[in-house]
């Protein structure tokens, strides 16, 4: 029995103590996550610092972000009739009109003489053509008419004065086609207004820009009683596509002098299957500024018999064979002026 009770209790002994290593390892692992869980504000805030950190971060880059979609936001399209129109207005060349004050009453026009709708995208990019020499006074009044009717018919647009340098034979039509490509390294027109800057329109509601046709918009002028001369009559102002433009071939660089360049274009807009669209007579009144017919500029001795073979030259006279010489480029304040030597006859 003696040694029975001693086994007994050297199994109870062993067991005692496993029982207290244990209880020691449940102690110290209770105690290591104690002082972990005494940790655990600092954890807490680290972390929430870290978060309010990226939160700042993200709220600094939001205006940024907020600014870019600004500006990539598209504006709506300005609708088809010009909500500005007036209509028939009152056109006078009895009164002085000064550069300063165009520009003080058109204080949107840009450098150049160029426009932007600022509350829609505009339908059409629109170059205005003049060709000129020695016409100063002439072309007050028509940057004083002009600026606010085409800003009224929300175009994004450019003036382009296309000077001819020298005494030489003026050649308007040539002219015309240096004012296309001259526009044309600056912007990217889709729409071309070739206009003499001696004609004002008398409704704003006859628009310069561009019809799935050529557009005829000098119809009634009162040079000719308001009436147009004749039906084929393409003179004045008038309004091009850059594809219809290009199917022509441009204008024809051969018509030095007065008279002739635009039957000769009437011709090779009819040769390409093209016809002439028109406002109506109310609509597109005129009025031209009286003035001496320029020097250098006397009718065309040649112009019929040119006219008479448009068919033939078309495709040889035009664009194609363009060659000038670009004297100087001056950005005005309402106005491009480019002045050019076109040679001679």
């Amino acid at each position: 029995m003696t040694g029975d009770s001693s086994v007994n209790f050297n199994v109870l002994n062993r067991i005692c103590k496993l029982v207290v290593v244990l209880c020691f390892l449940h102690i110290a692992v209770i105690f290591v996550f104690y002082v972990r869980s005494m940790d655990s504000p600092f954890g807490f805030r680290s972390q929430h610092s870290t978060r309010n950190d990226t939160k700042r971060q993200e709220a600094a880059v939001e205006p940024a972000e907020q600014a870019e979609q600004a500006t990539e936001i598209k504006l709506e399209k300005c609708p088809e009739t010009s909500p500005l129109l007036v209509g028939p207005l009152r056109v006078e060349f009895n009164t002085h009109v000064s550069l300063d004050q165009i520009k003080k009453d058109n204080p949107n026009v840009q450098l150049g003489g160029r426009y932007q709708p600022k509350d829609c995208e505009a339908l059409q990019k629109v170059a205005i053509i003049i060709p000129f020499r020695n016409r100063d006074e002439h072309l007050k009044f028509w940057l004083h008419y002009l600026h606010p009717i085409l800003q009224r018919q929300q175009l994004d647009y450019g003036v382009y004065i296309i000077n001819q340098e020298g005494d030489e034979t003026f050649n308007r039509a040539k002219l015309l086609n240096v004012g296309y490509v001259e526009a044309l390294k600056e912007y990217d027109y889709d729409c071309f207004v070739f206009s003499d800057v001696d004609l004002i329109p008398m409704d704003d509601r006859n628009i310069y820009r561009c019809f799935q046709q050529p557009r005829h918009l000098s119809v009634s002028m009162d040079k000719f009683g308001y009436r147009l001369p004749y039906n084929q009559y393409f003179g004045g102002v008038s309004s091009m596509s850059k594809d219809q433009y290009l199917k022509i071939n441009g204008f024809p660089n051969n018509y030095w002098g007065w008279g002739g360049e635009d039957d000769d274009i009437y011709n090779r807009l009819s040769f390409r299957g093209m016809s002439i669209s028109r406002p109506d007579g109310e609509v597109g009144k005129c009025r031209m500024i009286r003035h001496d017919r320029d020097r250098q500029n006397d009718p065309n001795p040649q112009r019929f018999d040119r006219i008479a073979h448009t068919r033939d030259t078309m495709d040889k006279d035009g664009l194609n064979t363009l060659t000038y010489q670009l004297v100087s480029v001056e950005k005005l304040d309402l106005y491009t002026k480019i002045t050019v030597n076109v040679g001679k006859p």
